[in-house]
């Protein structure tokens, strides 16, 4: 065994290196020909290997299915020009030398090309050499590389929306990373495929040009040479040389064109999953009414006198013939499905469902119309994609756990310039935004009106006015805070992320956080998870502080503040006070950065006794006591944030988190602080009352 995998190894390496040297011998190969003077069976041998090699290339091109089947054309058509190009060299010496011993002086195949095809007539010859030189050179190259060029430039402009594609399928998870790399290299080979094709091209119509110079440089040398040197008639010269310089010309040109017939089917092609012939054959000759006009047309020509009416009238009967058979072939097919769909259908059991079957949603999705696919596509300079990953960087170092990817689609259901904003696969936010103007916020001071399209900030609801750039100097004097569409989406995003933190929290990020940890403390880590608490217990009170805005970067706090308390109290709620008054220091400082007097709202004393007694009863408030206690709390916010202090209440620890979830039912920018919770070396002042006056 160890025999043959040594040998199989060997014999891999080998065909390995044979394939790495492959081109530079056929490169030494085709330069020795231009250099060496052959033989004339070497000749014999190389211009049927040419002729073969044509052909083959033809075949192969007829074959593929789409353009890229075929990559290493363009180098292809590189090789075979430089080898005709050496043929002609090499035969062009031995014509030169040896053309006064006869007609197969340069070998067989140009004595047959030069004798047999054009019947030993050096004039028809000549004609025929040049009617093929202007076929190739004028038809089948000049338009096989106009196609190759048209088509290089429809991929360029299409590369942007095929890229885009690429991005929105990945994004929304339809494609991998591998798939997605595989697409955009397809995408950037057939821009280098027609590039290099219209390259290409040249070279063929360069092969042409040069086989003219050299046929008249044949024909000429050999006149001088044939009547100076080898004392040959003018007659005999003349003879002799042109029909080998014409055959010697015909069996490179031939090649030639086959070469290039190949090229011109390569680029002209339709990507599909048929060959050409299955194309031309599917496409031509499927229509019966098409070949019965045909069929008419050509009868009546067979009909006028003087023309080959036979032939015509062949023609017209095959043609008649054909479509006879197909009339015959589409009523059987027809017949055929209408007794299909008579008959009762198979019984065919149900598939059980599958996994297959389950479509689970995104977690974090954005949607887009059409006018907004530039602010998401970097090609076309779009910055919201890189906008969108600073907004979860930021988020992530500020809130302490990384938000999920956010899944971008176009969805034409969608106005052409709103945008949606999704959790879960529920929509949580939606506005409009206009690339190209700006977007101008009022923040509740401007000194001017501006001209626009009014509207409200997504974000906080603030008034503002889309405006053209024309009005964005004009705005920022006026005291507007000026922003772009794409600074208007992330912004949005940003605010929603913070606002809807606890839900993206899922058990997978909690771990995640856990293994983050252990990293640097594992033992505090298997002290608590999941010894004291479980994860969901952990969740649940991450949960708990994302819900009012509380970070939990501090996660070394936390764990610790549970390892001591986790022993004596288990519930999720009871634990999140406690951790909460450990963070005490961070919470006040998110909320007064930079202040060592804290002005703040404060309850009145007989309030906060009414609600002592309610939470001693049992926790629940009475209606009228809920309406007062929500219509006072308004009326106080709305006299803080008229003095510009922050929306902060503090009240007493017991007291927190039940006046926390009744008011930020509706006073959602409304944060609810315990005393316990400030630092002692805060400052407190009461600016604003609840239930009673300032």
């Amino acid at each position: 065994m160890n025999l043959f995998a040594t040998l199989g190894r060997q014999n891999f390496l080998g065909n390995a290196h044979m394939k790495l040297l492959a081109g530079p011998l056929l490169i030494l190969m085709i330069l020795s020909m231009m250099i060496l003077p052959l033989p004339p069976f070497a000749l014999d041998m190389f211009f049927t290997f040419n002729i073969a090699l044509g052909i083959m290339v033809l075949l192969v091109s007829m074959f593929t299915q789409k353009p890229l089947d075929f990559a290493a054309f363009p180098a292809v058509l590189l090789f075979t020009t430089l080898l005709r190009l050496s043929l002609n060299v090499a035969s062009t010496r031995v014509v030169l030398m040896d053309g006064n011993e006869g007609g197969d002086a340069a070998g067989k195949v140009i004595q047959a090309f030069g004798e047999f095809l054009i019947g030993g007539n050096f004039a028809v010859g000549l004609v025929v050499f040049l009617i093929l030189v202007i076929i190739n050179f004028m038809v089948i190259t000049k338009g096989a590389g106009r196609i190759a060029e048209v088509g290089a430039r429809f991929m360029l402009d299409s590369m942007p929306g095929k890229q885009m594609a690429i991005d929105a399928d990945l994004n929304a998870g339809l494609i991998g990373e591998e798939d997605a790399k595989k697409r955009r290299s397809e995408i950037s080979q057939e821009s280098d495929f027609y590039g290099s094709m219209d390259g290409a091209s040249k070279f063929v119509r360069g092969d042409a040009v040069a086989g003219l110079i050299i046929m008249v440089v044949n024909l000429i040398g050999g006149l001088l040479i044939g009547v100076l040197q080898h004392d040959m008639s003018f007659a005999s010269a003349a003879r002799t040389y042109t029909l080998l310089t014409i055959g010697d010309g015909l069996v490179a040109q031939i090649p030639a064109l086959v070469i290039s017939t190949a090229a011109g089917v390569t680029v002209s092609r339709v990507n599909t999953d048929q060959d050409v012939g299955q194309q031309m054959i599917g496409q031509l000759f499927t229509n019966p009414k098409v070949l019965i006009l045909a069929a008419c047309v050509m009868g009546l020509l067979g009909l006028v006198p003087g023309m080959p009416n036979l032939v015509f009238l062949l023609f017209s009967v095959m043609l008649g013939s054909l479509a006879w058979w197909l009339m015959r072939r589409n009523q059987d097919q027809l017949a055929e499905e209408t007794i299909n769909a008579a008959a009762p259908p198979p019984s065919q059991e149900t598939p059980e469902a599958s996994w297959d079957d389950v479509q689970l949603v995104d977690t974090l999705g954005l949607e887009v119309g059409h006018r907004l696919i530039p602010l998401v596509d970097h090609r076309q300079d779009g910055e919201l994609l890189g906008r969108i990953k600073s907004v979860r960087k930021k988020f992530a170092q500020e809130v302490g756990f990384l938000p999920p990817v956010v899944h971008i689609r176009d969805n034409l259901e969608l106005g052409p310039n709103t945008y949606v904003i999704a959790l879960k696969g529920v929509e949580v936010g939606r506005a409009e935004a206009y690339p190209g103007k700006w977007l101008a916020i009022d923040p509740g001071q401007v000194s001017g009106h501006l001209e626009g399209t009014t509207t409200t900030d997504p974000a906080f609801g603030l008034p503002a006015v889309w405006i053209d750039a024309s009005q964005r100097e004009h705005a920022q004097v006026y005291g507007y805070t000026v922003v772009d569409a794409g600074t208007v989406v992330a912004t949005h995003l940003n605010h929603l992320l913070h606002h809807h933190a606890g839900e993206m929290l899922g058990r997978n990020e909690v771990q995640q956080l856990l293994d983050k940890m252990g990293d640097e403390n594992k033992a505090l880590v298997e002290d608590v998870v999941p010894k004291l608490i479980s994860l969901t217990t952990l969740q649940r009170l991450l949960h708990n502080l994302l819900e009012e805005d509380v970070s939990i970067r501090d996660l070394r706090t936390i764990l610790d503040t549970l390892a001591e308390h986790a022993t004596s109290q288990s519930d999720a709620y009871e634990l999140t006070a406690v951790v909460r008054v450990a963070l005490g220091r961070a919470i006040t400082q998110h909320c007064f950065p930079g202040q060592d007097e804290l002005h703040v709202i404060g309850l009145d004393a007989n309030l906060e006794q009414v609600l002592s007694q309610a939470m001693n009863g049992g926790g629940a408030l009475e209606p009228g006591l809920a309406d007062t206690l929500m219509r006072e709390a308004e009326a106080g916010v709305a006299r803080q944030e008229a003095s510009g202090e922050p929306l902060v209440l503090v009240v007493q620890h017991g007291l927190r988190a039940l006046l926390s979830r009744f008011l930020r039912r509706r006073l959602t920018h409304l944060t609810v602080l315990s005393q316990a919770e400030i630092p002692d070396d805060r400052t407190l002042r009461v600016t604003t009352l609840i239930g009673g006056q300032s």
